[in-house]
C-alpha cells in the first residue's frame, strides 16, 4: 500500500475526525469494509448493478422487440441461436422480453420503496416519541395491517383499484409498511429518552422538529436493511399479481405475466414459463445476499476493524 493511501486510511479511520464530513467519510468508509469482506453480499450487488444495467440500456441490449413477435415462422422456437431464450406463444423473443420486463420490476421496487418506507418511518417515529394514546391507535392500525397475509391484502386492494402495474404498485406499498412502522417505532423507543434528545427538547425544539430532524435519521440505517430485504418478497408480489392478470397488463413484459402465459406450455414448451422464473429466482437472490450483507455493513455493534 502506497504512503498516501495509507495517509487517507489513517484520516478516515481516526477517532478523533475534525469534521462531521471527515467522520461520515469514516463512517462510511467502515460500512464499506465491512460489506466487502462479505463475499456474498458483493455478488448480490453485481447481480443488482447487472439488472439495472440491463435495464438503463434495454434498447440497445435486446436483440428483438419485446412486443412485436411472428407467428407464421417464430411461435414457440426451442432456445438456439437466433433466440437465445426462445420464444413464447405469439412469436416474441423471450429474452427481449425478460431485459425490457428488468425496467417494469426495478419500476415496482423503487416506487413501492419510495412509498412506503417514508410512511412507515413517519408513523413508526411518531408513535414511538408521543406514546399514549398516540402510539396506541397507530400500533392498532399497523396491527391491522399485520393481521392479514401480504399478497391477501394487495389481492383485495388491487380488486377495488383494477388491474394494471399503477394499482399494483399503490397496493403493493400499502401492504408494505407496517414493517417499517414498527421497526422505526423500535429504534424511536431506545432513543426517545437519552441524554442527546433531552438536552434537544431543553434548547426549545418542537416535537416535531425532534422527530424529523433528529429521531428519523437514527432510524434510517435499520430501515434501509429491512427495505433491502424486502425487495424479494415485493418482487415475488408484484410476480403473483401478474400472474394472476391483476399486475402489468399484456402486452408489457412482465415477468409474472410471462409465466402465467407459459404455464399452458410447462411440458412441452417448458423454457416459456422456466426463463421468467429463473429471472425472478436470481433478482430476489441477489436481493437477499445485498440486505444480509448491508445489516452487517450498518450494525453499529459491529467492530470496524
Amino acid at each position: 500500500m502506497s504512503e498516501t493511501a495509507m495517509t487517507r486510511r489513517e484520516w478516515l479511520l481516526t477517532d478523533r475526525p475534525q469534521s462531521r464530513l471527515q467522520a461520515r467519510l469514516g463512517r462510511a468508509y467502515v460500512a464499506w469494509r465491512r460489506f466487502t469482506a462479505n463475499r456474498l453480499a458483493v455478488f448480490g450487488l453485481l447481480i443488482i448493478l447487472g439488472m439495472v444495467f440491463l435495464a438503463l440500456f434495454a434498447p440497445l441490449l435486446a436483440p428483438h422487440s419485446p412486443y412485436v413477435g411472428d407467428l407464421a415462422k417464430s411461435r414457440l422456437m426451442t432456445p438456439g441461436e437466433a433466440h437465445w431464450l426462445g420464444t413464447d406463444d405469439q412469436g416474441r423473443d423471450i429474452l427481449s422480453r425478460l431485459i425490457y420486463g428488468s425496467r417494469l420490476t426495478l419500476q415496482v421496487v423503487l416506487l413501492v420503496a419510495v412509498i412506503a418506507a417514508p410512511i412507515g418511518l413517519l408513523v413508526g417515529t411518531v408513535a414511538g416519541y408521543a406514546g399514549g394514546w398516540v402510539d396506541a391507535v397507530l400500533m392498532r392500525i399497523t396491527d391491522i395491517f399485520l393481521a392479514f397475509p401480504k399478497l391477501v391484502l394487495a389481492l383485495a386492494f388491487v380488486a377495488a383499484l383494477g388491474p394494471g402495474i399503477g394499482n399494483a404498485i399503490i397496493a403493493i406499498a400499502i401492504t408494505s409498511w407496517p414493517p417499517y412502522a414498527r421497526i422505526a417505532r423500535a429504534e424511536t423507543l431506545t432513543v426517545r429518552n437519552s441524554d442527546y434528545i433531552l438536552a434537544v427538547q431543553l434548547m426549545g425544539a418542537s416535537p416535531w422538529r425532534i422527530v424529523l430532524r433528529h429521531i428519523m435519521p437514527l432510524c434510517i440505517s435499520s430501515l434501509i436493511v429491512r427495505v433491502t430485504l424486502d425487495m424479494a418478497g415485493i418482487i415475488l408480489t408484484a410476480a403473483g399479481l401478474g400472474f394472476l392478470g391483476l399486475g402489468a397488463q399484456p402486452p408489457l413484459p412482465e415477468w409474472g405475466a410471462m409465466i402465467a402465459s407459459g404455464r399452458r406450455f410447462i411440458l412441452d414448451q417448458w423454457w416459456v414459463a422456466a426463463a421468467p422464473g429463473f429471472a425472478i429466482l436470481v433478482v430476489s437472490l441477489g436481493f437477499n445476499l445485498l440486505g444480509d450483507g448491508l445489516r452487517d455493513a450498518l450494525d453499529p455493534r459491529g467492530s470496524g476493524q
